[in-house]
């Protein structure tokens, strides 16, 4: 399970990387479109994108979850009101629905 001090460290990190991919691309060619580098550097830039996104969505349901844990809800379907089964929730400790409610 991902907690927040290690999701915290992995959005640390691909900000740096995105960082640096951006100030690399400002020092290279600014003709993407003939530089052989250029797909590649916007390429990686994506990617890191992506990267960041994922886990900066991981850090806001990490933090709902103990949201729900410090309002007594946790474990709790948020559309039927079910319990979440607790193979689900070792499984995927944010999840916020039932399997039922999920499929």
């Amino acid at each position: 399970m991902e907690n927040l001090a290690s999701n915290a460290a992995l959005v640390a990190g691909l900000e740096h990387d995105h960082g640096q991919i951006v100030a690399a691309a400002e020092a290279a060619n600014g003709d993407d479109e003939h530089d052989p580098e250029g797909a590649t550097i916007a390429f990686e830039r994506q990617q890191v994108t992506a990267l960041l996104q994922q886990a900066r969505r991981t850090r806001a349901d990490l933090e709902h979850a103990l949201d729900q844990v410090d309002q007594g809800r946790y474990g709790e379907c948020e559309r039927c009101g079910d319990p979440i089964a607790a193979e689900r929730l070792a499984a995927r400790p944010a999840a916020r629905t039932c399997l039922s409610c999920a499929t």
